[in-house]
Formats: structure tokens, C-alpha cells, sequence
């Protein structure tokens, strides 16, 4: 009985924002919260074509990681290190220069940790140097946490940071730090983070200026199925104010090398589950992306029939997650990745963070 009654609230639900509705809090918990997985993909991959066709997205990209020095040391994250550590690293512009050798991608993805040291004009000069070795490169560089450090360093307001990055070459902002916005949990997982009405503040300024960026929530570790709509909530709510995210990426705890390793790996069905939520609840967000790195490639497959529409990057030498106790390779082909699009239907599009398909090669 309880089964029938969840699939029958569901379909009003999915009655409703197939109509165009919006979802209330207490609405999206109860799909957050349904074991009617089927009818949460079905709801999810009908918004999906709504918004996106029959496409699905991918780039191909670089990851540079800067250092793994940080002053957060948040106790989720396997990559940070001290200055003192003997596997503490950080690059100079050179080395970066030289990790920008690869050929076949269009695309650099750069964050790193927050490192006590390194004035702001280190990070100009970086994105400086890769636009003039490579002009037409697209860089999605340094989270809204990593901008708020630049602020303190710097002296300078986060707008002002914001400026000066995308005057030295800037495209878009990644969506990391966002973990989840509940304080008491973010106390508990990273203490010395900037809080998540910090992260709104400064992600909304990037997109008065211009900057379009991404968001993303961690997930599988001490929240309940109320946090992690409350975020979402308050991504909808900005987004409403502005329009500048592009892509929500739910990103699963992986727990190897952490303060909590007590935690297991997130399973596939509340994987899913989240992936088609995230769809549901964020209407107003065009792109939800699944990192094949993070699920793994055919539960990422899986999740373009759940609200799904990109995938991801090629992704060469990932080291944050696979620090974590990642199972996936740190790197796909191209053609790995579009085959797996095709086999589950999908028009495979070439894009940039940005989502400019001038690229993109639909087979």
C-alpha cells in the first residue's frame, strides 16, 4: 500500500512540473525521499528533452591542479596537503606551461588548494600565459572558494578579483566549494571553509559581471534528503535572481583518505536518484552534468535516462577525486565517450564549459 501511495503522489507530481509547475520544498523532499525510481527518471528525462533534446554534452579537456597546499585542509578531501608535507607540491608557471603540451584538447579546467602564500598576480600570470600559448583555449578556472581567498590575500573586494581574472582570461567558473550549504554539517566537514551564503555572494557577483558559472552539492555523507533540497533551493533562488549558472554537478563522497572513511561509497540508486531530483527541482538550470569520473561509465550511461544531459570532459590527469579512492581511469577518449553516448540513443555535441558547440561534431 505504501508503495502504491508513493507512485500515485508521484504522478501528480510529475503531472505538475510536466505542465510547467514548480516543485515546493515539501514536494521535492518527498521526491527525494521516493523508492519510485522509475518514475523519478521518467519525470526527469522528459524536463531533459524540454531542455536539451536529444543531446548530450562532453569536452575535451585538461586538468591542471595547481598545489595541494591548502589552509582549509577540509577533513572530506584526500588532496590537500601542508607546506611542510613531504608530498606538498606546487607548480610554477613553466610547469603549467608545459602541462598545456597535450594536444587534442580545447579546454583547461584549473583549481587548486589554498595556498598561504601565493601572491594574486601568480594566478594572472598563469591564465595570462596559457591564453598566449594557446589563444582559443577555454578556461574554466578556481571555485568560489579559491576567489574569496584571492579577496583576503589580495586585499581587494571579490568583484575586484573577479575583474582582474577575466581581464587576464577567465571564461567560466567551476562550481566547486559549494558542498552543502547546511551550517552545522559544513562545521563539521570543513571548518574553515567560507560558508555557503559566502559562496552565493560571490557566484553572484561573478554573473554580474558577466561570468557564467557552474554549482555543485556534495552528497552521501551526513545529510538528510531536507539539506539537500534546502540546497538546491537556494541554487534555484539565485538562479531566478540572475540566470548565470549553466550546469548543476552533483558530486557523490568518496570516502578513501579522508577523516572518513568510516562512510561507504554512495550506491547507485541514490545516485540516480539525486541526479533525477536535480533535474526535477532545478528547472530553471539548462544543464545537469554526471562526471563519468565520479560514477563511474555506465552508471554515468545510466544516468542520461535521469535528467542527465552532459557527461562531462576527457579529462586528463584528474587527481582530486582519484585521491579520494576513485575507481574510474583518470582519462577517457573521445571516442570512448561518444560511444557510450550513442548506445544509450544520445546525439553526442562537442561543446566547451560555456556550451559553445561551434566544436561539436554531432554524429
Amino acid at each position: 500500500m505504501k508503495e502504491l501511495i508513493l507512485k500515485q503522489n508521484t504522478a501528480k507530481l510529475a503531472e505538475k512540473v510536466l505542465s510547467g509547475g514548480r516543485l515546493s520544498r515539501s514536494e521535492a523532499v518527498e521526491l527525494m525521499e521516493s523508492a519510485d525510481l522509475l518514475s523519478l527518471a521518467y519525470i526527469a528525462d522528459e524536463l531533459r528533452k524540454q531542455k536539451t533534446g536529444n543531446y548530450a554534452f562532453y569536452t575535451r579537456n585538461l586538468n591542471i591542479n595547481h598545489t595541494n597546499i591548502c589552509i582549509s585542509r577540509c577533513r572530506f578531501c584526500a588532496f590537500s596537503r601542508d607546506a611542510g608535507d613531504k608530498d606538498a607540491y606546487t607548480m610554477s608557471l613553466e610547469e603549467v606551461l608545459k602541462k598545456m603540451e597535450v594536444d587534442g584538447v580545447y579546454e583547461v579546467h584549473i583549481v587548486g588548494g589554498l595556498h598561504p602564500e601565493l601572491p594574486l598576480s601568480y594566478y594572472e600570470d598563469m591564465l595570462k600565459a596559457i591564453k598566449a600559448l594557446k589563444p582559443d583555449i577555454f578556461i574554466q578556472a578556481f571555485t568560489a572558494v579559491e576567489i574569496d581567498h584571492f579577496s583576503k590575500i589580495s586585499g581587494l573586494s571579490a568583484r575586484e578579483v573577479l575583474v582582474r581574472l577575466k581581464d587576464s582570461g577567465i571564461d567560466t567558473i567551476p562550481g566547486g566549494g559549494a558542498e552543502i550549504f547546511n551550517p552545522e554539517i559544513r562545521n563539521e566537514i570543513c571548518p574553515r571553509k567560507i560558508s555557503g551564503e559566502r559562496w552565493l555572494e560571490i557566484m553572484e557577483t561573478a554573473h554580474s559581471i558577466g561570468i557564467k558559472t557552474n554549482a555543485t552539492m556534495l552528497y552521501g555523507l551526513m545529510e538528510s534528503a531536507e539539506d539537500r533540497i534546502d540546497h538546491m533551493l537556494k541554487l534555484r533562488e539565485l538562479q531566478d535572481r540572475t540566470g548565470g549558472f549553466q550546469a548543476f554537478v552533483p558530486l557523490a563522497f568518496h570516502p578513501k583518505n579522508t577523516d572518513f572513511e568510516r562512510f561507504d561509497f554512495t550506491d547507485g540508486v541514490d545516485d540516480l536518484k539525486v541526479l533525477a531530483v536535480s533535474r526535477i527541482v532545478l528547472d530553471n538550470f539548462p544543464h545537469i552534468k554526471a562526471l563519468w569520473m565520479n560514477l563511474g561509465i555506465k552508471l554515468a550511461q545510466v544516468s542520461l535516462f535521469f535528467g542527465v544531459d552532459d557527461l562531462g570532459g576527457t579529462c586528463v590527469e584528474e587527481k582530486i577525486v582519484h585521491a579520494a579512492g576513485a575507481r574510474t581511469p583518470e582519462c577517457i577518449t573521445k571516442d570512448e565517450l561518444e560511444k557510450v553516448m550513442r548506445e544509450a540513443g544520445r546525439i553526442p555535441l562537442e561543446c566547451n564549459s560555456g556550451y559553445n558547440v561551434s566544436l561539436a561534431k554531432s554524429l
